[in-house]
């Protein structure tokens, strides 16, 4: 059984991340793999989370891959578990932090998937045949928000600096406009603040969105790719026209340069498929 003191850790933990200003997307995640952790540690008869060691969080981990998650999950939940003892050694409730000693499970990260310019245009032209579908595109496209954060756009976040989107304001330009715009006069009367709603007038949610996206690429047929692949094209395509890295990490919300810099080859792949195929 868990124990109370454990659940109101989590519990103090998720006040701060939204205090901070974490999307509800973020938060929610957080909860979720916090929450998994810590029925485990109560599994193992442990009560205070000073008792907690490098070979309990390794047992998670284990359990985890034991039971079917993918390597790629068990790292992003290990991250979770160490930003929560992060913030538990800062408020000075932990000494140490025993998640750091823990290493990630290795796995071949795949490299980032761009649209090329064909693609590109076949799933804008697409979606125009309906004015919520189109302006999620557009969004995803050319704004290079994640699915969580486009869930979560209020009506209130649109404003003349640009669209903003958890800690940071992006540029819109002028097709992201009008698609939003043509798409707010259609949209179906709801009380929800929430920029995208279903035909009931409730807040779209992340899966209902990951589906329109996928269908969308079956019927143009675009194959091998998936929502955050509208991502990485923004990035992409941004880079390769001239953008700066510094620029680009601060409009997509990347923590580090590094984890933009990683599109530099992509870049480069392609300025070179171009070249030799004498588009430039």
């Amino acid at each position: 059984m868990i124990t109370s003191d454990l659940r109101t850790l989590v519990q103090s933990f998720i006040e701060h991340l939204t205090a901070q200003g974490k999307s509800k997307h973020t938060v929610v995640a957080y909860k979720k793999d916090l929450e998994q952790f810590i029925a485990y540690i109560a599994s193992v008869e442990k009560t205070d989370i000073k008792e907690v060691k490098k070979d309990d969080i390794d047992g998670f981990i284990s359990k985890l891959l034991g039971e079917g998650y993918t390597k790629k999950s068990a790292s992003r939940k290990l991250n979770s578990i160490r930003t929560f003892f992060r913030y538990l050694k800062q408020e000075q409730i932990i000494a140490q932090n025993p998640s750091l000693e823990v290493t990630h499970p290795k796995y071949n990260q795949a490299a980032p998937r761009i649209l090329s310019k064909l693609e590109y245009r076949a799933l804008r032209d697409f979606s125009k045949s309906d004015k919520r579908t189109y302006a999620m595109i557009e969004l995803l496209l050319q704004t290079g928000v994640r699915i969580g954060e486009l869930a979560e756009i209020k009506l209130s976040d649109i404003t003349k600096e640009g669209l903003a989107v958890s800690d940071r304001v992006i540029p819109m330009n002028k097709a992201v406009e009008k698609a939003v715009e043509s798409y707010v006069k259609s949209r179906h009367n709801s009380e929800t603040d929430f920029l995208f709603v279903t035909k009931t007038g409730r807040q779209l949610l992340v899966r209902n969105i990951r589906s329109i996206i996928t269908r969308c690429f079956r019927e143009v047929g675009i194959e091998n790719a998936k929502v955050q692949d509208l991502r990485n094209t923004f990035i992409a395509y941004q880079l390769m026209n001239g953008a700066s890295i510094s620029y680009i990490s601060k409009i997509v919300g990347h923590r580090r340069l590094s984890s933009t810099e990683k599109y530099l080859e992509l870049v480069k792949q392609e300025t070179e498929r171009k070249e030799k195929l004498g588009e430039l």
